[in-house]
């Protein structure tokens, strides 16, 4: 195989990526998973990609690739590749305004004006400027983060939690709480929402990143029971850091943001609290990214039928057929009612891995039935995890949700002066 040849594979290769962006799968099993690895780092960074691959063309034409027609061919699909990666760039800025209209849809074109002016302050801190340029660079010079707490005295590293907190310091601060995703079956305190709990960190809050027992070896609902346990936890110690104990906001992503939903819509439930039934375990809000909503499936909105069985096989162990009661219950889609608390749900257009069409049929019975706002942003062009490291989308989605949390935070404080 020549040099020419070996451009021409590459920048097929390259240009592959660049259409997978546009035409994410979602029903075709083999392809989703490579479809989602492909789109999520492509979409998310365009000029990282341009880079590379003028980097990569650079060293096949200085060792003679365009001697050839197949270097000359290889240029032009190279060249069509660049083109599309651009025009993900006004794709990547249009978050800001899917996220915005979201906002006003709910609660008015106004809606900033009811933001108290201490809180609002806070939320304008200015952003570091190289995160899109280093976009795994995830620490915050204004963040400390206090490793692995334990919130029950198991000597599991599952039952660990970590707190991030702004290094000025801070008194009565409200508190988020982020559920890491991965398929109830990985997943790490450490990995996910990052750039989310260092912009509220900065700007005043207190951020708890916990692990929970992850399946097979877990069975549901002992994840969730983690997760209540972490909840009390807080309830029972932040302060000791500076923290509100009443003021609690939940978010998670993909499994993290079914768990986050389910812990929102099951406050106090007994069957999820054993032993500690008599903890406060409501929230503030909640704020599920890319969840998945509804393990029975009842309304048809799965474009991948596989994920019913591997729920099935490794989380429930038990079959939707023989205990479609017990699915439901698991499924934050069957737990709404009327007292949930305020709700921003955030998916992507093109997410390979969590049905968008469940996600907004959620966020539409929830709007129906609660007594509380319900925010629905549907992000243009977003694959699955799109907000777990710096991007011009994860920025703007990120500052939108400090700009809900505000408001709730400024609702809660207005109600405390009454």
């Amino acid at each position: 195989m020549t040099v020419s040849d070996v451009f021409l594979v590459v920048s097929i290769i390259g240009a592959l990526f660049t259409l997978n962006t546009y035409f994410s799968h979602r029903r075709f099993g083999p392809l989703i998973i490579p479809s989602f690895f492909a789109g999520w780092l492509t979409s998310e960074m365009p000029l990282h990609h341009i880079a590379w691959q003028g980097l990569a063309t650079l060293v096949f034409v200085a060792l003679g690739a365009l001697e050839h027609w197949t270097g000359w061919l290889a240029l032009g699909i190279s060249a069509g590749s660049w083109v599309g990666l651009l025009c993900l760039i006004p794709i990547l800025r249009s978050a800001d305004e899917a996220v915005e209209d979201a906002l006003v849809g709910t609660f008015g074109p106004n809606y900033r004006d009811s933001i108290l002016p201490a809180v609002s302050q806070r939320m304008d801190a200015s952003p570091i400027a190289w995160r899109h340029l280093l976009p795994f660079r995830l620490r915050h010079p204004g963040v400390e983060v206090i490793r692995d707490v334990p919130y029950m005295e198991t000597g599991d590293p599952r039952h660990l939690l970590d707190i991030h907190l702004p290094r000025h310091g801070v008194s009565h601060a409200p508190v988020l709480l982020q559920i890491h995703g991965g398929g109830w079956v990985i997943g790490n305190k450490r990995e996910q929402a990052l750039p989310l709990m260092n912009h509220m960190a900065a700007r005043g809050w207190i951020c708890i990143a916990v692990n929970y027992r992850l399946s097979p070896k877990a069975t549901f609902p002992e994840h969730l029971i983690d997760v209540k346990r972490a909840l009390r936890w807080i309830r029972e110690n932040i302060s000791e850091y500076g923290g509100n104990p009443d003021f609690v906001v939940a978010t998670g992503g993909s499994a993290g943001g079914h768990l986050s939903s389910l812990l929102a819509l099951t406050a106090n439930d007994p069957e999820y609290q054993p032993g500690f039934e008599e903890i406060e375990t409501s929230l503030r809000a909640c704020v599920p990214f890319y969840g998945v909503y509804d393990w029975s499936d009842a309304y048809d909105l799965r474009s991948y039928r596989g994920m019913t069985g591997f729920i099935e096989r490794v989380v429930m162990k038990r079959k939707l057929d023989q205990d479609p009661e017990h699915f439901r219950r698991a499924s934050p889609m069957h737990r709404i009612h009327p007292d949930a608390p305020p709700f921003f749900v955030i998916h992507g257009s093109h997410d390979s891995l969590a049905s968008v069409e469940e996600a907004r049929h959620f966020a539409k019975l929830l709007a129906e039935t609660s007594k509380a706002p319900v925010v629905y942003a549907e992000i243009p062009g977003a694959q699955h995890a799109f907000e777990i490291f710096h991007s011009l989308r994860s920025s703007r989605v990120i500052d939108g949700v400090g700009r809900f949390l505000a408001h709730v935070y400024s609702d809660y404080l207005q109600e405390q002066q009454h």
